[in-house]
């Protein structure tokens, strides 16, 4: 199955070196090509794509306004002639940062990355069945890991970031607690804190208003203190 693919740049040079590569790549197929962020918008509400190379510095709206405005989001691999947006692109879930003029190795590069990130997700109904419940989290920026949510002992807070504790490792994502504990399932972790959210199965004890996880304790809220107490105590005792 070949990916759908689309190029937005309003400028025609990159977009005939970027219809050239795509023409080289059997697994990519060109859907079509937009000289501004309002094309392709209206494109999108009718299409669905799997793979957006999108310049940033276009008239109207620009690449990085665009892509915070897509609620369903392809894999996007932006383009421009400048480094400065890159962390911001990461931060709106580019998958990949290319800076022009884009050399065939690097676009190639690029869109293995895509590749193989697709074919991961396309598994068989049996594999899905037995596959581990998981998570994928984007960590130094740009590498997407793995974890699996019955690994997943206590999300922290760090402001605009989180740390995800593992018992064999800690990772810290650039997300903020609400927007991750929402995507958790609800029946396994709880907020116990402003800064906590924990995997009630992973209690190992409770003292007071705080909640022994690993060897670490950790303080319940105020707030949170009768629905805390009341599901982790009803854990312990199965």
């Amino acid at each position: 199955m070949k990916l759908k693919v689309i190029v937005v740049d309003d400028e025609p040079l990159a977009i005939n070196v970027l219809k050239n590569y795509i023409g080289q790549v059997k697994e990519l197929q060109l859907e079509g090509t937009f000289s501004n962020a309002m094309e392709a918008s209206s494109f999108l509400r009718d299409h669905v794509v799997d793979i957006i190379f999108l310049d940033i510095n276009m008239p109207y709206l620009n690449g990085l306004e665009f892509l915070s405005t897509l609620h369903v989001k392809p894999f996007v691999i932006m383009i421009t002639a400048h480094e400065e947006h890159a962390l911001e692109s990461f931060d709106l879930e580019a998958i990949d940062y290319m800076v022009k003029p884009v050399s065939l190795p690097r676009f190639l590069k690029s869109v293995d990355r895509v590749i193989g990130l697709k074919q991961g997700s396309i598994v068989s109904e049996e594999n899905v069945k037995n596959e581990k419940p998981s998570i994928f989290v984007k960590v130094d920026k740009k590498r997407l890991q793995k974890i699996f949510l019955d690994e997943i002992m206590v999300v922290e807070s760090l402001k605009d970031y989180i740390r995800i504790i593992t018992p064999t490792a800690k990772y810290i994502v650039h997300r903020t607690l609400s927007s991750f504990t929402e995507e958790l399932p609800s029946e396994h972790f709880i907020r116990i804190h402003r800064s906590y959210t924990i995997a009630v199965g992973k209690v190992n004890a409770v003292e007071g208003n705080s909640v022994e996880i690993g060897g670490i304790r950790y303080t319940i809220g105020r707030s949170y203190i009768e629905d805390a107490k009341s599901r982790i105590l009803t854990n312990l005792k199965r």
